[in-house]
């Protein structure tokens, strides 16, 4: 008998450890002994042996498939666990709430302490709910519980000024901002990653105690808590248990908390600037506004905020008296029913509290939106009129804007050697990465990176610095365009355009030796194409509920200066520190600074009513009274302004509003599809679907319109006067080109204050509507011998 090849064994095992049939395995063995020239009696040994290994490989595989079912089944994660409260009984004592929740567990972790240990909050307010460490058996178990609602794994959150004021029209002596006394008395909770108290954005020089209806704490001490800082708490149960880190105080560790903490409400800070750069008086929206910090996220900015603790946040934050609540951070769209946010904060609206949220930085791609919902203003970001001007000069002669914080007072401003990073070919070398330039002589050169693939703008600049390199320019990609962002960068630098970086490389291409070098000329205002809807911004439609137009407002977000808990040079007075972020984390709590001073000055105001105030009244041209422009600089679509850019003094007087209770949301929920289980998760109590009249999305009260037109649709609006009595409004319509739109009354009359009226809308296709576009979109405006009162209009097509 010929020599039995190993490997032929070994093929032959790996062949038939891929067949459960057992002819298949006979074949695989015969066909094996065929190719050995082995009598049967020969061969039996051989094949003895072969059936033994692959028997025992079965075995094998099947008890790795069985244990990996197992640790599968028995893997400890967080969910968040939604259960029907029981008919008759209301819980008077948490203590209660939280024995009702552990009769959930199962009986294998029935101790006390196993519970305690299992169980992470214990919803009061804004779920009938609770989070809990469990398993997939375990969740399978609690299913046969009659009173089980849901339960979903969590979903990890992510964390998506001088000027802004004064651009925004808000002046210290005169207008809205004296008229709301600043925000004096209003309490805004904001969920973030904490805040650094002592510095001087968050005194209390001025600050009255705050309103008898606080109930909250601040686990800082005394010498930190204030009249301004009146609460700080740290939620980190669920963080703790995926790192296994221990309790951490509701300080600041990475300054995103601290930015937008006083974005909303800092206090005045004169004399304020970073690295030299846009001096100023530097204040949040509400300077009189009180803040309350509930640090949800932790650790690095990229980190991200379990659910579970955000629930725990928004929990206490309802149940100690805020009035404005500003979340800048968010995921991926999800259905109503599956994203706690909405479900959390349609709980806050229930009890009047005003919710603002950023819509997340996936742009300028459409339908990348967080935070749909319709009772919560998604807020997208624009840029302001102040630029930190760095300018690439070439050795052409051609001088390339662009920006930069860092502006170093000792650059030469004789040209030096200018090289591409990605000269080699090398696609991840253009990036600058880390550990891209090493193979490339880029030592006191001008280094040309570009934007993008997933590498910070600033780490780019420590790439360049790392190797060597004397300078950088950064050009944007392609969707980022014209939209510029200034960053503290590390080394001399600028951020160009798409449309600049191409000239650089044409010019690059053109000569054997190229040069450049950088002008700094610090701080510039009065950029005419401001406001523009930076590329980041995310953008509409809205996935979850495209019915509703979203986002609903965009507001400043691009190079925005605010408080900072770290020093951004040898500078170690961390008190006066200030520093400029971008992102619709920044837009959204200037949005909520401005709700507040709404709730100042219009105590009675609804949520919804402050949202239709703010979006009736935004802008939709720029400085130079053209259309708000995108990063193309052509006119930005409805899908990135929403309704347009915030104007805080109109919204202070709107006209008129369209209120929506916490109740009408009810039988638009149904009106989605959901199940009467679904809706009732959101509405925090039974919900029977059959038994409410439905209505489709764009028949909700809602300040914009976005209609499907196949057929004709005709939606209904009521609005309340909230301006004078004796008032006539009467339409004026932009209809979206292929679109008849027709309004009834012709107008509406009003002859007092609080007053309600109701009109109509018919959305017909006309023409080559649909033929040419997928989308269009239009306005109607109600207008009085005061006001001017605008509702977006999008049309998609079928």
């Amino acid at each position: 008998m010929p020599a039995l090849s190993l490997n032929s064994l070994a093929i032959y095992i790996a062949l038939a450890s891929n067949y459960e049939d057992k002819n298949n395995l006979a074949f695989l063995l015969f066909y094996f002994m065929r190719k050995s020239n082995c009598s049967l009696q020969m061969a039996a040994t051989p094949f003895l042996f072969l059936i033994f290994l692959f028997n025992f490989y079965l075995e094998i595989a099947h008890a790795a498939e069985y244990t990996a079912e197992i640790t599968e089944k028995n893997y400890l994660q967080t969910y968040i666990v939604h259960v029907s409260k029981p008919e008759g009984i209301t819980f008077s004592q948490t203590d209660d709430l939280e024995k009702w929740h552990k009769s959930f567990l199962p009986f294998s972790i029935a101790s006390s302490e196993k519970q305690q240990q299992r169980i992470l909050y214990s919803y009061q307010n804004i779920i009938s709910g609770f989070a809990a460490r469990l398993t997939q058996e375990e969740v399978k178990a609690m299913e046969e519980i009659d009173a089980f609602v849901s339960a979903r794994p969590e979903r990890k959150i992510r964390l998506l000024t001088t000027h802004s004021p004064s651009f925004l029209g808000l002046h210290q002596q005169m207008g809205f901002w004296k008229e709301s006394n600043f925000g004096k008395g209003v309490i805004i909770g904001v969920l973030d990653g904490g805040i650094f108290p002592s510095h001087p954005s968050f005194s209390d020089k001025g600050m009255p105690p705050p309103p008898a209806k606080w109930k909250g704490r601040c686990d800082f001490n005394a010498s930190e808590c204030n009249n301004k800082l009146i609460g700080a708490r740290s939620f980190n149960l669920a963080a703790k248990a995926m790192k296994a880190v221990a309790d951490e105080p509701p300080i600041d560790v990475d300054g995103h908390g601290t930015h937008t903490a006083s974005t909303a409400a800092g206090g005045f800070v004169d004399n304020a600037d970073t690295l030299g750069n846009a001096k100023g008086t530097a204040v949040g929206m509400a300077p009189y506004a009180h803040l309350a910090i509930y640090k949800v996220c932790f650790g690095d900015p990229n980190d991200d905020c379990p659910e579970s603790d955000i629930l725990a946040g928004l929990d206490t934050a309802v149940q100690d008296g805020v009035d404005v609540l500003s979340l800048s951070l968010g995921d991926v769209s999800v259905p109503f029913f599956q994203d706690n946010i909405a479900i959390g904060s349609f709980a806050a609206v229930q009890k009047g509290i005003f919710v603002s949220c950023a819509a997340g930085n996936s742009g300028p791609f459409n339908a990348t939106l967080s935070n749909e919902a319709p009772w919560i203003l998604t807020v997208g970001a624009s840029n302001i009129d102040r630029r930190i001007a760095a300018t690439a000069k070439l050795g052409n002669g051609e001088e390339l804007d662009g920006e930069s914080v860092f502006q170093p007072s000792n650059f030469p401003k004789t040209l030096l050697p200018l090289v591409y990073a990605g000269m080699n070919g090398k696609p991840k070398s253009a990036l600058c990465g880390k550990g891209a330039l090493e193979d490339m002589d880029v030592k006191d050169k001008v280094v040309l990176c570009e934007r993008g693939g997933g590498i910070a703008r600033i780490a780019k600049g420590e790439e360049v610095k790392n190797a060597g390199g004397a300078a950088m320019i950064l050009m944007n990609d392609e969707t980022s365009g014209f939209s510029t962002i200034a960053d503290p960068h590390v080394l001399p630098a600028t951020h160009v355009s798409f449309a600049a970086g191409l000239k650089i490389k044409a010019y690059i291409n053109s000569t054997k030796t190229p040069t450049a070098t950088i002008l700094f000329k610090g701080t510039v205002i009065g950029d005419p194409l401001s406001p523009a809807v930076t590329s980041f911004s995310s953008r509409g439609p809205s996935l979850a509920s495209p019915g509703i137009l979203k986002p609903d407002i965009i507001g400043p977000g691009v190079s925005i200066l605010a408080a900072w808990p770290f020093p951004l040079d040898n500078n170690t007075d961390t008190k006066s520190t200030f520093n400029i972020m971008s992102g619709t984390s920044m837009a959204c709590p200037h949005l909520s600074g401005i709700a507040a001073l709404l709730k100042s000055s219009h105590p009675d105001w609804s949520p919804a009513a402050i949202k239709s105030a703010i979006m009736t009244t935004a802008d939709i041209l720029n400085m130079e009274g053209k259309s708000i422009v995108d990063e193309t600089r052509q006119p930005a679509d409805i899908f990135a302004t929403g309704a347009g850019h915030v104007n805080p003094s109109r919204a202070n007087d709107p006209g008129l509003i369209y209120d929506i209770q916490p109740d009408d949301y009810v039988p638009y929920l149904c009106g989605l599809g959901y199940k009467d289980e679904q809706v009732s998760i959101i509405a925090h109590r039974p919900i029977k679907c059959s038994e409410k009249p439905s209505i489709p999305e764009g028949e909700l009260n809602y300040p914009s319109f976005s209609v499907t037109l196949g057929p004709s649709q005709t939606f209904t609006r009521t609005v309340t006067n909230v301006g004078y009595a004796n008032s006539v409004y009467v339409p004026i319509i932009v209809p979206p080109p292929g679109v008849e739109v027709s309004v009834k009354p012709p107008k509406l009359y009003f002859s007092q204050v609080n007053q309600k009226a109701t009109y109509s809308v018919a959305f017909s296709p006309i023409g080559n509507g649909g033929k040419t576009s997928k989308f269009a979109q239009g306005y109607i405006s109600w207008v009085s011998a005061k006001h001017f009162v605008r509702s977006p209009i999008s049309v998609r097509f079928e």
